[in-house]
Order: structure tokens, then sequence, then C-alpha cells
């Protein structure tokens, strides 16, 4: 089977956003991007999106995209995982990307993909609920919709505010004027990842779906923890790297720490957790079959959260402080597990 991440366009694609990321979006920049107002950098974001094209990868070329695919997506979100860099390519390019091309609503999707795709817009999803479940949150009725949605990424800052709620038939997506709803930024483990609060009490809101939104739902769900698995297969590998960087310069007993058996034992053991995230990853986009897609799940979010464990514990004191980077690997390993489902259940 032919890795659909690996080919010729995918590597140059991987190429030119890892450059620009070296450039400009080093630890020091994460830092900065995590604490302003926004959540990321925004003149880093457009840069992406107008010199790379990456938020409109995965949108249809007459809607404004490049009409590539989730493969190509999957790229570029690997390697913002690989440097945690703050963006709001998952929520808005990927997710209510995805979730508008479901609806069959063609209104829709060429009022407001041109400018998710361009960048200039960016669209939030209101789905899970407290417990992080799948069930929609937020409830249709005559008078709107009510409920609260939790995990809602830049759902506390988007320009467009999309969401899932249970109607008559199963499910629809809704489009939610933002002056109808509450809208608070959420405490997180993951300091690197925007997350809100929406409440809605009667909230006006129009229907965008025109056939049932439940089996597009599944679809969607299904892009959602494939796209969470390249993040964290690209922060996986980024993670052995510095680890591997630092065993190299440490010294103990007049010789680096990584010459030391145990510890070649056990970054070879997070080398091939690596390894099989990366197959399983390349499965799912592949394959897009709802095995595949749920033992990537599992398998890239045990590789990373091996590889950040593993991280903290051979850079030894330094990883704790909040100086070193190593900490910040790990919350995002432990914030993405339990972003969009629950991994214990795909197990």
């Amino acid at each position: 089977m032919t890795d659909p991440m690996e080919t010729g366009e995918a590597r140059a694609l991987r190429d030119a956003v890892r450059a620009l990321l070296a450039r400009r979006s080093g630890p020091e920049a994460v830092r900065a991007a995590m604490a302003s107002p926004l959540g990321y950098d925004d003149k880093l974001w457009s840069t992406l999106c107008e010199q790379i094209g990456v938020a409109g990868l995965t949108i249809p070329e007459h809607y404004g995209g490049a009409g590539a695919g989730l493969a190509e997506a999957c790229v570029v979100l690997a390697e913002l995982g690989r440097t945690l860099t703050p963006a709001p390519m998952l929520g808005s390019a990927v997710l209510c990307g995805e979730a508008l091309l479901r609806t069959g609503n063609d209104e829709a999707c060429e009022r407001l993909l041109p400018g998710i795709a361009a960048g200039t817009t960016v669209a939030a999803l209101a789905w899970s609920g407290a417990d992080g479940r799948w069930t929609p949150a937020l409830t249709a009725s005559a008078a709107g919709l009510d409920g609260r949605a939790h995990y809602v990424l830049d759902g506390d800052t988007a320009d467009v505010l999309l969401a899932v709620a249970r109607t008559d038939d199963g499910a629809g997506l809704f489009e939610v004027p933002l002056d109808g709803v509450r809208r608070e930024r959420a405490t997180t483990l993951d300091p690197t990842r925007r997350l809100a609060v929406v409440e809605c009490a009667s909230t006006p809101a129009r229907r965008l779906d025109t056939g049932g939104f439940t089996e597009p739902l599944r679809h969607l769900r299904d892009t959602a923890v494939v796209a969470v698995a390249a993040e964290q297969t690209g922060a996986a590998a980024r993670a052995l790297e510095l680890t591997v960087e630092y065993t190299k310069q440490r010294r103990q007993f007049g010789r680096p720490i990584g010459s030391f058996q145990a510890l070649k034992h056990r970054m070879a053991d997070v080398h091939v957790h690596v390894e099989a995230a990366r197959s399983a990853l390349s499965a799912a986009v592949a394959d897009g079959d709802p095995e595949a897609v749920m033992t990537a799940e599992v398998v890239c979010g045990e590789a990373f959260a091996h590889a950040a464990a593993e991280m903290v514990q051979l850079h030894g004191g330094i990883a704790i402080t909040w100086e070193h980077d190593a900490h910040l690997y790990f919350k995002r390993a432990h914030g993405t597990a339990r972003l969009f489902g629950e991994p214990d259940l795909s197990r």
C-alpha cells in the first residue's frame, strides 16, 4: 500500500511547513502565542495560509480551497504537532470545513468555506458535553438551541460558530449567531490548545444539513480522530528527537548518558512506538475504515503519551520546570488523548 503522506507532493508540503515553523515557531514563539488574546499567532497563521494554503487543503477548488485531501492536511497537522504550534487548523480548517461539506448545502458552503479556506475566517464547532462523549450536548427545538457544549476549539474567539445538536431525526448541523450564545474560555491542562464552553438558551439557529446529519456525523468523528492522530504522531517523533539530543549532551560518570544501555533500550522502545504510530496513521488516512481509524486513535495516542513520559524521565529534574518544553509535550499528550472520544472504548 502506498503511503499517501509520503508522495512527492506530500514531502514538498512537509518541507515547506517545517521550514516556516523552524523560522517562526520556536519555543519562545509558541509560549508567546499561547499567552496571546487569540491563543495563537495570527500573523504566522496568515503566512501559513497565504504562502502555503494550509487552511484550504481539504476544501474543493470551487469553494476557494486547494482540492487536496485529508492526507495533505495530516502532513500539516503533524508538523504543527512537532512544534506544538497553536493554530486554528484542526478546529476551523479541518473540522468545520469537513462539517460544512458533509451538509450538502451549496449556499452555506459558498458563503462560509472561502473565508475558512483563506484563513481569514476562523470557525468553531460546538459538539460534546462535559463528559467528552460524541453525543451532541445541544438540543434543537422550535424555540432554538439549548444546552452547554464543552471543549470547543477556538470557541471563544471564532468568527463563525457551528453546532451539532440533537433533533427529531437524530442530529443536525446548525449555524449559530454569535450574539445569541455565551462563550467562555475554559481552563485546560494543555496551554497550547484553546478550548471554550458555549452555552445556548433558546438560541435561534439556522439548520444547514439537508438530509439529516447522523451518518455524516460518524464520518466527521473519524476525520477528527485521524487529524488528532497526525498531531500526536508528529509530536511523539519530535519528543523522541529532543530526548535523544539531550542524552547525547548530558554527561554522567564521564560519558554521555545516552551511551548507557538501559537508556538506549528505553529510547528504542519509544522509537518502536513512533514507527507504529506512523504506520497506523498511514493506514487510517489511506483506508478510512472505521477499524483503521480506531487503531490509529489508540496507537498514536499511546505513542505520544509514552514518548512524552520518557522525555520527562530522561531529561531529569529540568523537565518539570516551566522553562523547559518537556512539560508542554506531556500536557499536550494527555490533553489530545481525551479530545475526541475515549481511546479506551476504541481499544
